[in-house]
């Protein structure tokens, strides 16, 4: 890396719903500062920034992918993000580590989905951004359309700060708002442009929007403001001074023409990030806790060392690789390394910067700097790294809840061996997935953002680890329980040639509220059953009630009284009372007016007002009921309870339902009775699978 001071340096997250030309834009950028010699194409599957097999099988980015390099003598990392809601965490993470984003838009589709989701990530926080209009060579590109849609849906202080020279096919170049140069190329991808003076017949467009643009600038600046209205002609210096600081407070949001392919307005996006654009300097102050308090984390060079890891990658030659930005301080690879929340200290073999699979060593890293640092065995995503005695750590990064699932199963026990390892080693990369052992169905439950997600951790696994899994629909928790109360006799007895197996039980069960779970209560007078057999008959009755009787799931809600019941001094055994109380529990639970018990969920759908309507609809197709509406901002909440049943696609559903401009958050929230119709369906497939089972 070039330079090692903070005020040199540049951290961005290049951002856009998928498609965008996110990609493109990034290596357009290494090709123009230098840092490679070919301009690689997605289309070829050869771009720096999508090396993972996964992203050039699809042709789409899966992973954030660090990029750093130099140009004009500043230092820049630039991280090329996911565009897919699937990969949300991938945004999340490195937009709250940078300190400016990149977005890019689509010169035909306008903001989209996922960018306005993604500029509520910026607002959060506090990101600087400008605007790069993509595609505009393009047909049906419309400049003045983007810039439009952009300040209507985003944010009124997005203005250009260059206008483009012709359109869609005729798209050959640039003029600066600001300064009135122009800058035209040649469109085949080299780095060839010629400077020029305003284009004939964009004198009064580049004029007006150059006004519009100078009146928001100086807004950042009293004294400029007042020489402004003063009408004193103000000095390039002093406009480009309060220009950056107005970018760096989020006053102004700069929008800047391009054509990522042919190589047009490239540079001029790069001037924006090292003029415009923050150093770590400029960034608003980190929060972080120490001692139970919120404290400020100033970007001081003296201070101690503080970093966060935002991001975890298994290497196939490296191993383990820890994603880190610096917030303080600096660091030697000779030092060692305190990880705050594990309370470990791990010595640092070297540091890596990146840019894309490739990688250069450093000796030392500063304020701003995000680099990889390998093998560092603690460490996870999330952890906050110093120098052994501060106490300081960053708060943990808020990565959404995943909403699909799938049961995955091994398919051979080669494969079961190995699955624990593979599972562990994606998880710590992958913060958005969660995979658990569900103790009621007993499935192995893999859950993440989306199909596409969870098929590439599935694949994932299977090509790095050699791990093979089939997926099914996950099975639903289902419960059983009792309407009445109801009485029943188990007698167990069995005669052998030798000693015989005798026990007998009387139960009375009778229902309890939800949630209440299953008691056992002692009724026994005059000892007609051994106290020594009374834990054997209350071990059979919940082993008994653990399989239920209709369908074979837990019995729950219930209180078992045993009255009677009698002993054979010489054949009763423990064994024998628990036969007997699981024949008596069988029995009374089946004239106990048992039902079939679901659990159901709490959905909470952001959706603009547009599709409240299909919203509402689908859900009282799912056997939901609507629990309220509420506005929040542009958007509207619809608030549900809805079967567990009925939403384990909710996630593709929802997506396509709202063209992608759906979310949804679900939790559980109780158990009701299944309607009579659906436990029908539900007892006669348990049925089935005992037969299989059996047969």
């Amino acid at each position: 890396m070039a330079s090692r001071k903070p005020e040199e340096i540049r951290s961005i997250a290049i951002v856009a719903h998928g498609g965008a030309g996110k990609t493109s834009l990034v290596e357009a950028m290494l090709f123009d500062s230098g840092a490679i010699s070919r301009m690689g194409r997605v289309d070829d599957k050869n771009t720096v920034s999508d090396f993972d097999p996964e992203e050039q099988k699809r042709s789409i980015s899966i992973n954030s992918a660090l990029c750093s390099f130099e140009y004009n003598g500043r230092t820049i990392h630039a991280i090329d993000t996911p565009g897919f809601a699937d990969f949300v965490g991938e945004q999340i993470s490195s937009m709250m580590v940078t300190d400016a984003s990149i977005f890019v838009i689509n010169g035909n589709s306008g903001v989209e989905v996922q960018t306005l989701k993604l500029w509520e990530f910026a607002s959060e926080y506090n990101n600087a951004a400008m605007f790069y209009i993509s595609r505009l060579d393009k047909e049906n590109a419309d400049f003045d359309g983007v810039v439009g849609d952009i300040q209507t849906n985003i944010s009124k202080n997005a203005l250009p700060l260059y206008l483009p020279i012709g359109a869609e096919a005729s798209f050959k170049g640039v003029v600066s708002v600001l300064t009135g140069k122009s800058y035209t190329y040649k469109g085949d991808g080299s780095k060839d442009f010629t400077e020029g003076d305003t284009p004939a017949g964009m004198t009064d467009a580049v004029a007006s929007a150059h006004e519009v643009l100078v009146e928001k600038i100086v807004e950042a600046d009293d004294d400029l403001m007042m020489r402004y209205l003063d009408g004193e002609e103000l000095a390039p210096a002093d406009i480009a001074a309060a220009m950056r600081k107005a970018v760096s407070s989020r006053m102004l949001f700069p929008i800047i023409p391009g054509a990522s392919v042919p190589n047009i307005g490239v540079f001029q996006a790069l001037d924006a990030v090292v003029d415009y654009l923050p150093s770590p300097l400029d960034a608003p102050l980190r929060k972080a806790e120490s001692g139970g308090g919120e404290v400020e984390v100033a970007p001081d060079i003296n201070a101690p060392f503080k970093a966060l890891c935002f991001k975890v990658m298994v290497d196939p030659y490296v191993g383990k690789l820890s994603f880190v930005r610096v917030f303080s301080g600096r660091l030697t690879s000779d030092q060692t390394i305190y990880n705050v929340n594990r309370g470990d200290e791990e010595r640092i073999s070297s540091f890596r910067v990146l840019r894309g699979k490739e990688s250069s060593e450093t000796k030392e890293i500063v304020i701003g700097d995000i680099v990889a640092i390998p093998k560092l065995d603690s460490t996870v995503v999330g952890d906050t790294l110093s120098v052994k005695g501060q106490n300081v750590m960053f708060p943990p990064i808020k990565f959404p809840k995943p909403v699909y699932s799938v049961a995955v199963s091994p398919k051979s026990r080669a494969d079961e061996d190995k699955l624990g390892n593979a599972v562990r080693k994606i998880l710590d990369e992958d913060k958005t997935l969660d995979f658990m052992k569900h103790p009621e169905t007993n499935d192995s439950v893999l859950s993440g953002m989306g199909d596409m997600h969870l098929d590439i951790a599935l694949s994932r696994i299977k090509d790095r680890y050699k791990v093979d899994l089939e997926t099914s629909t996950p099975r639903v928790p289902y419960r059983e329980t009792i309407k009445k109360t109801a009485k029943a006799q188990g007698k167990y007895k069995k005669q052998t040639g030798g000693r015989g197996q005798y026990g007998d039980v009387h139960f009375e069960l009778s229902p309890r509220e939800k949630g209440s779970g299953v008691t056992f209560e002692d009724k026994i007078v005059g000892g007609v059953v051994p106290r020594n057999f009374i834990p054997a008959a209350e071990k059979g009755l919940r082993e008994a009630a653990s399989k239920g009787v209709l369908a074979g799931y837990p019995a729950v809600d219930f209180n078992c009284a045993i009255f009677d019941g009698s002993y054979h001094d010489v054949d009763s055994s423990e064994m024998a009372f628990k036969i007997a109380a699981s024949m008596a529990f069988k029995k009374a639970f089946t004239e106990a007016g048992p039902i079939l018990m679901e659990p159901i969920m709490n959905v909470s759908v952001t959706v603009p007002e547009d599709y409240v309507g299909d919203v509402m609809g689908d859900f009282n197709s799912r056997r939901g009921r609507i629990m309220g509406i509420d506005p929040d901002g542009k958007m509207q909440i619809v608030k549900a309870q809805c079967p567990q049943a009925e939403t384990f696609r909710y996630a593709i559903i929802l997506r396509s339902m709202t063209s992608g401009r759906g979310s949804f958050t679900m939790e559980f929230s109780h158990y009701e009775e299944v309607p009579p119709e659906t436990a029908k369906k539900v007892i006669e497939a348990a049925a089935r699978e005992r037969q299989e089972e059996e047969d």
